[in-house]
C-alpha cells in the first residue's frame, strides 16, 4: 500500500480531493511511463509522480507562477523522473506548435483540476480534446476529476421543485439559484431551467474557503461527442463515491489516514464525506490502438441525433424522470454494455434503468 497520506492539516474537501488524487495516479501511472499533466499549477502533486516511477513528466499550465511552483516542487525535492514545463493555455492554443516533437510521446494525459473551465465554449473544450489526442500515443489513457454537473443539476433542480412546492402562492416567478450544504455553498450565476451545452456558469464554495471559484457545468454528453471527433473513445465516467466504494478494499486505508471525520471504523464514508465526494467524477478516454485490439466503443451519436440527445439531457426531461423514479434511453445512443448511465453519473435515480 503507498506510503502517502493526505494532508492532515488541509479541510475535510482538500483531503478528499487529494485521496482522489492519489487513487487515480495510482491506478494509471505505471513505472517508466511519460506523463502530461494539464493545469499542473502549485506543483502539489510531484511526490505523487516519483512514487509512481514514472520516467518523464510533461507539466502544462496556463500561468507562469503555476510553471514555476511546478517546476520548484520537482527541482527541491530532487525527483528520479526528467520533467519539461510549458506555459500554454491548453483550451485556446495548439500545443503542437509549443511542444514540438512531443506528439504521439504521452503513455497518459491527466487533468486533474480546472477541466470544467474548458467548458465556457464549444471551441475551448475542442481545442482542448484534440491536444490531448495529439500529445497520446495510440492506446494512451486521457483521465482525471472534474465536479460531476449530473449531481449538481440535480440539486438545483430539487431546490428549485422544493422551492416552488413550498411557496408557489407567494413567489411563484423567483427561481432560487442558491444550493446549501454544512459543507459548501453553490450559486449559480443566472437562474434558467434548461441546461446549456456550454458556458453554465456557477460559483463553489466550500465552508473553509475563502472565496467561491466560478466553474462551468460539463454537459458530459458533448464531452463524449467531442472526446471523440478528436479521436477519443469513452472508456467511464463515474462518480467519485462509487469510485471509492468500488475500489474500498484497495485505498481504505489511505482514506483512514487523512485524519478524523471522513470514513468510520469499516472504511465506510461518512455522511459530510459522501456529500463532498459525491460533488466530483472521474472521466477516462483512450486513443485507440490499432495494432493491438478494437477500443470500447463510444456510444453512436449519429450526426442527425446527436443534438437531440444533448437537449434531452437539458430542462424539465431530468425532473420528469425523477418523478417517476427512472430515465428513459435517449435516442441516437448505441448498445452500451453495462453502462451505469451515458449522461453522466449523478444520483441514482437519474440513470437509465437497465443497460442500453
Amino acid at each position: 500500500m503507498s506510503q502517502l497520506a493526505c494532508p492532515r492539516t488541509e479541510s475535510t474537501h482538500h483531503r478528499l480531493y487529494e485521496f482522489a488524487k492519489m487513487a487515480l495516479i495510482k491506478i494509471f501511472a505505471h513505472p517508466y511511463a511519460t506523463v502530461c499533466d494539464l493545469y499542473c499549477g502549485g506543483g502539489a502533486d510531484a511526490e505523487k509522480w516519483d512514487e509512481s516511477q514514472i520516467n518523464h513528466y510533461i507539466g502544462i499550465d496556463v500561468s507562469s507562477s503555476g510553471i514555476s511552483q511546478t517546476r520548484e516542487a520537482w527541482e527541491s525535492q530532487r525527483k528520479a523522473y526528467t520533467a519539461e514545463f510549458f506555459e500554454v493555455d491548453p483550451c485556446t492554443e495548439n500545443m503542437d506548435i509549443h511542444l514540438q516533437e512531443k506528439s504521439n510521446t504521452a503513455d497518459f494525459v491527466c487533468c486533474l483540476q480546472h477541466l470544467q473551465l474548458c467548458f465556457e465554449n464549444e471551441d475551448k473544450a475542442r481545442r482542448l480534446l484534440h491536444n490531448v489526442s495529439s500529445l497520446l500515443k495510440p492506446g494512451g489513457y486521457f483521465f482525471g476529476i472534474t465536479p460531476d454537473s449530473s449531481t449538481i443539476w440535480a440539486k438545483y433542480q430539487k431546490n428549485v421543485e422544493a422551492y416552488h412546492n413550498k411557496s408557489s402562492s407567494m413567489k411563484p416567478n423567483i427561481v432560487p439559484n442558491c444550493i446549501r450544504s454544512e459543507s459548501y455553498i453553490i450559486n449559480f450565476e443566472v437562474e434558467e431551467e434548461k441546461f446549456p451545452l456550454f458556458g453554465k456558469k456557477y460559483q463553489l464554495k466550500f465552508a473553509s474557503d475563502v472565496s467561491a471559484e466560478t466553474h462551468c457545468l460539463v454537459h458530459f454528453p458533448s464531452f463524449i461527442r467531442l472526446a471523440r471527433e478528436a479521436g477519443l473513445e469513452y472508456v467511464e465516467i463515474q462518480n467519485l463515491t462509487e469510485f471509492y466504494d468500488d475500489n474500498r478494499a484497495q485505498f481504505a486505508g489511505m482514506l483512514m489516514n487523512c485524519g478524523p471525520n471522513v470514513v468510520d471504523l469499516r472504511g465506510r464514508l461518512l455522511p459530510r464525506s459522501y456529500d463532498v465526494l459525491g460533488l466530483y467524477t472521474t472521466f477516462i478516454f483512450q486513443k485507440p490502438d490499432p495494432d493491438i485490439a478494437p477500443p470500447l466503443m463510444t456510444p453512436l451519436m449519429q450526426d442527425a441525433s446527436y443534438n437531440q440527445d444533448e437537449r434531452e439531457w437539458q430542462g424539465t426531461g431530468w425532473r420528469d424522470d425523477e418523478k417517476n423514479g427512472h430515465a428513459e434511453p435517449s435516442l441516437g445512443l448505441g448498445k452500451i454494455s453495462e453502462q451505469k448511465g451515458i449522461l453522466g453519473p449523478g444520483p441514482a435515480d437519474l440513470r437509465f434503468s437497465e443497460a442500453l
